[in-house]
């Protein structure tokens, strides 16, 4: 007699299930943890060692917030953020936050493509130069020839690289208590250095192009799905929807959180604990690494710089086109051919080779992390207000405005964002 197919085990079925429901809000979470983020989270450890853990406790809800907020404007009304504001609001707000979004990403990605060269420079002595244009490059193909519904999955499976990072950090002895402690327990400490530092992990985890660029993935979503309509349209969809947006956004910002605390604790115990306090970019931190954790850390750390970059600088790029595209009145799709969608695909391929430039311009790299965060800082407050107030508005959500817990967590963030640039802004003077 032929066998029965084995019974799927429970726990293995609710995996399969969550993973199927992952996507937008997973990929923008892991793209948060780029090399500009590493350098950041770094220099945080290695500078204050566990002193700025809390953080990313105090930082989860806001982001995640923020994030669910700008998936179901998209998944609302089937246009991304940058649609919505052309439709919505006065033109010289378009172009100013546009203008904002895109200088950010374009030093952002410069800095992430530099790291990434210096970290394959670690392990294969090379020409710095030859290693920028090979990542740019690399990164550029897969954008533009890799139709989405590929992409995507492709972008799912490299968030595992990710994991790296937890697997370095457990390849120390952590003092758990202490760790513990620190995390719930802020110690905050008003210097300048500090504030800088606390204003740094902010603007590095609640980002602008993280913002465009999950709104306009759910809007390809609905796209590539023949049965799923903008929520405005269908609301008989919408229970389904929001539960996986919710589910997906959630478990994205938890993994890029667990990233962040993972390098904050793995560089508290080997750089600040051995005083190097000194950390200014991620390949740097790597190789610090290597003599004070080991050949297994240093590996780890240099390969997730790598791994991450490939992961975030198509998402920089996309959700720069995204944004100028939409402004625009282009056609803005991955999904599409890129002579389907011209304007789309030649703002990717600007955006990269510009950001490829800036490196063999000699760009300081460390100038360039610091530049991509101011920038990211200041694009963060005006477009966090437009994005409340376009998700309060029932003009452009229906029915599907923000339930009250969502609105309060929203506008949190974008009042704890707004004190953390006039802090910035402050300490510069000090």
């Amino acid at each position: 007699m032929p066998r029965k197919p084995r019974a799927t085990p429970p726990f293995l079925s609710i995996i399969k299930s969550t993973y199927r429901q992952l996507g937008p809000g997973l990929i923008t979470g892991a793209s948060d943890d780029d090399p500009s983020g590493i350098a950041t989270y770094s220099q945080v450890g290695a500078q204050f060692g566990f002193g700025l853990l809390w953080t990313m406790l105090f930082s989860f809800p806001l982001m995640a917030a923020i994030q669910e907020i700008c998936a179901r404007i998209g998944r609302v009304t089937g246009t991304g953020i940058s649609g919505n504001i052309r439709r919505h609001y006065p033109r010289p707000l378009l172009f100013g936050v546009l203008a904002l979004l895109v200088a950010a990403n374009v030093f952002n990605l410069g800095a992430d493509i530099g790291a990434m060269a210096a970290a394959l420079q670690l392990l294969a002595p090379g020409p710095t130069e030859v290693y920028v244009v090979f990542f740019g490059l690399v990164c550029l193909v897969l954008l533009v020839f890799i139709p989405y519904t590929k992409y995507v999955n492709y972008l799912k499976w490299l968030t595992l690289v990710l994991f790296a990072y937890v697997a370095a950090l457990f390849s120390l002895e952590v003092p758990w208590s202490q760790v513990f402690r620190a995390t719930v327990l802020p110690s905050i400490t008003f210097h300048a250095d500090y504030f800088m530092a606390l204003v740094g992990v902010l603007g590095t985890t609640i980002s602008p192009y993280l913002f465009f660029w999950q709104a306009s993935q759910e809007v390809e979503e609905v796209e590539s799905h023949a049965r799923q309509k903008p929520l405005r349209e269908a609301p008989q969809q919408a229970r389904t929807q929001i539960h996986r947006m919710r589910v997906d956004t959630y478990i994205g910002m938890a993994v890029s959180n667990l990233v962040a605390y993972s390098i904050i604790v793995t560089s508290a115990l080997t750089l600040y604990a051995h005083g190097q306090r000194n950390i200014q970019s991620a390949a740097q931190a790597a190789e610090a690494l290597k003599p004070l954790a080991g050949n297994f850390a240093f590996l780890l750390f240099t390969l997730g710089i790598i791994g991450t970059g490939l992961l975030a600088v198509p998402v920089l790029a996309g959700s720069a086109a995204y944004g100028v595209s939409e402004a625009m009145g282009w056609r803005a799709s991955l999904e599409r051919r890129p002579l389907a969608a011209r304007g789309f695909y030649a703002t990717i391929t600007v955006a990269t080779l510009i950001g490829l430039a800036l490196n063999l311009l000699k760009l300081d790299p460390i100038k360039a992390l610091f530049w991509s965060a101011v920038f990211n800082g200041v694009a963060a407050v005006p477009l966090l207000a437009v994005i409340m107030f376009m998700a309060g508005n029932s003009k452009i959500m229906g029915k599907f405005t923000l339930p009250l817990w969502l609105g309060v967590l929203g506008w949190t963030t974008t009042i704890v964002m707004i004190a953390a640039s006039v802090g910035f802004f402050i300490t510069l003077k000090m």
